[in-house]
């Protein structure tokens, strides 16, 4: 059974890619989603086994590495958070493949979709069930390449070619800092296996590195790198800027890599080394930072977008901020249980607005849309429920994590900690804020608003298909009930599920204080969701739109961060690349000394070779005496010099 679930996504992807000819459009779909179906069940089973009974399993499959320094195997762990994370990624992967059938029923390269769907979840499960860093590195390439396939699905489409390249690229930096990570890793500890380093990590907390006549922390720097890595992948700020872009790819890419793989990668291993983490407080620090700026920045940006799926994409970006700084506020478990609600109400969000886009001829301009609840009912029911669920709304399921960890922010504020509260307090209930307003303007703008279409699309918008509306009925029962099911397992006192896995200092942990903090302070984000609400429809009513002009216009160009990396970093690159490596290096000096060079000297020599050659003896006669004389005269000169050296040795 263990083993298996990380072969059956493998088996699909074959099936789907290499048999698709024969099995059809529909045949390929079926197959695909049943195995991940099939998948969905064993990890349930799993979850059962691990969590539940305590049974954890480490599975050896064969050697990899074997060497005097290293000894690496093929192993998967199975702990109470990979099996976790395999629940979330194997139900919303199952979820996308169903949608998926619906949602591409005319597309005729649908079994190549599927493939790479399957292929998606297998690099996913390679990555949460590796039992050490290299393997975990494998699965970690693994999804970026797939990101890359299934974003620049519709390859003949420009810009869906430069998001992906945009998207896996990105990413290099921060597969880069992961990959310094393995080398420290191995430097200190002389392993790579997660067991064997955290079991180390105490012997070495006053450990330092001495570079460039510099001393650092060990810790301090192994957070750094492995903060860089998981900002790539989790598109914090700064390296956020693929994310919008990717939504270039069909819409259950962007559900499958928003809500359950990719970007959450990223977070996932910040929590699974929490038991580093916990000995650099320069890293935590970092971590609360890079969260609470990313939450601030996306929600606000958000505000001002036009695009349903970028407007999604950027509430992605922002609720990754919070389990970010939730990471940094060293409540990791808490950060993994918003991890796993966010899975389900952004995965909704995303397939309501496919179902949408899909019944209105691919359109995603909000202003192109408006009056379609009574037309999608369906449609606008559960994007409702999504909306509500990511504004942390009461009893639904982003209310159980996202007020917690806001009151654990309180709690921190309270304790005069400027960074690890403050920041964090503030910045994150004015994404509240934010959040709230962009959900509810999105529902106007879609769905209550008059229509701007034209007649003809208007009156040929039908209800999307079976297919389509099961995967958004199933995650909206999830969006409501799953926070209040789960809350208990994840964070409630005295679970000992996390005990062996994540890893805090008992004066890090402050869930009881945040229970008795004021009740002004506990119903603030609450206050916050109605302002929001308030605001959009405030705003949507009197049509101001006149209103911070300036700032609108710097928000929506996305704070210029493009145009920052275009100007300052692409463009002296693509500069250095043509006139100094292309032009001078390349066509010049190696092209001179090189082809270019040889093709010119060597005719011009077989040319002079060719005029000595002329036929005459004395000609013929005088190079034969000049060659001998040129040889006798080195071998004289040559013994002479032997003669001195000597005599000169002789006398001294």
């Amino acid at each position: 059974m263990y083993f298996s679930i990380i072969v059956i996504p493998l088996v699909s992807t074959f099936i789907s890619g290499f048999c698709g000819r024969w099995l059809g459009r529909y045949g390929a779909s079926m197959f695909s989603s049943s195995f991940i179906l099939v998948n969905f069940f064993l990890s349930l089973l799993i979850f059962f086994e691990v969590n539940i009974c305590g049974t954890s399993t480490i599975l050896k499959v064969s050697p990899w590495v074997s060497s005097d320094l290293l000894v690496t195997h093929w192993s998967f762990l199975f702990d109470s958070l990979t099996s976790t994370m395999l629940v979330v990624v194997n139900s919303i992967s199952s979820l996308v493949h169903i949608y998926s059938i619906g949602y591409l029923n005319e597309d005729p390269h649908t079994p190549r979709f599927m493939s790479y769907l399957s292929i998606f979840t297998f690099f996913m499960l390679i990555l949460v069930t590796a039992d050490n860093i290299i393997q975990m590195f494998v699965g970690w390439e693994g999804v970026g390449i797939a990101s890359y396939l299934l974003i620049n699905f519709w390859f003949t489409r420009l810009s869906a070619n430069q998001a992906a390249l945009k998207a896996i690229i990105t990413n290099r930096v921060g597969d880069f800092g992961l990959s310094l990570v393995i080398l420290l890793s191995f430097l200190t500890f002389g392993s790579l296996d997660y067991l064997t380093i955290f079991s180390l990590a105490p012997l070495f907390e006053l450990y330092e590195i001495t570079f460039l006549n510099l001393t650092f922390n060990y810790f301090s720097v192994f957070g750094f790198f492995l903060f860089l890595g998981a900002i790539g992948k989790s598109a914090q700020l700064g390296l956020h800027v693929w994310l919008p872009d990717a939504m270039e790819g069909p819409t259950p890419v962007s559900a499958l890599i928003h809500a359950a793989t990719m970007v959450t990668a990223g977070i996932f291993l910040i929590i699974r080394f929490s038991p580093l983490l916990e000995f650099s407080p320069f890293t935590l620090m970092i971590l609360t930072i890079a969260g609470s700026l990313t939450a601030f920045f996306a929600s606000l940006t958000g505000v001002f977008q036009s695009d349903i799926k970028k407007i999604i994409a950027y509430s992605t970006c922002s609720q990754l901020g919070y389990m970010m700084f939730s990471c940094g506020l060293s409540h990791y478990n808490l950060s993994l249980f918003h991890l796993s609600n966010h899975a389900f109400f952004k995965a909704l969000l995303f397939l309501a607005a496919g179902s949408v886009i899909h019944s209105i001829s691919d359109e995603q301009d909000l202003r192109r849309m408006g009056a379609l609840a009574p037309i999608l009912p369906l449609a606008y029911s559960v994007f409702i429920i999504g909306s509500l669920a990511l504004a942390g709304f009461p009893f639904l399921t982003g209310f159980y994590s996202k007020d917690l960890i806001l009151e654990i922010t309180q709690v921190f504020r309270n304790q005069n900690l400027f960074f690890f509260g403050t920041m964090s307090c503030v910045f994150g209930n004015l994404a509240v804020f934010f959040t709230s307003f962009y959900s509810f303007r999105l529902l106007f703008f879609t769905f209550l608003n008059s229509t701007n279409s034209t007649r003809y699309s208007y009156s040929s918008v039908v209800e999307s298909t079976t297919f389509i509306s099961i995967p958004l009925v199933l995650l909206a029962f999830l969006s409501i009930f799953a926070g209040y099911l789960s809350k208990d397992f994840f964070v409630g006192f005295g679970t000992p599920v996390w005990n062996n896995v994540i890893f805090s200092f008992p004066n890090h942990l402050y869930f009881i204080e945040s229970e008795f903090i004021p009740p002004f302070f506990k119903w603030l984000p609450f206050i916050f969701s109605f302002l929001g609400f308030f605001s959009a429809l405030f705003l949507n009513t009197q049509k101001i739109n006149f209103l911070f002009y300036k700032l609108a216009f710097f928000v929506n160009k996305k704070w210029y961060w493009d145009s920052f990396y275009s100007r300052f970093l692409i463009f002296p690159l693509l500069n250095f690349g043509l006139i100094v490596s292309f032009k001078t290096l390349d066509r010049g000096f190696i092209e001179i000394t090189g082809p270019y060079g040889m093709m010119q000297v060597v005719p011009k020599w077989a040319l002079l070779t060719n005029r000595l050659q002329n036929g005459q003896l004395t000609q013929y006669t005088f190079f034969f005496v000049l060659t001998l004389v040129s040889v006798f005269s080195f071998m004289f000169l040559k013994l002479t010099s032997l003669y001195f050296f000597f005599t000169l040795l002789f006398f001294i």
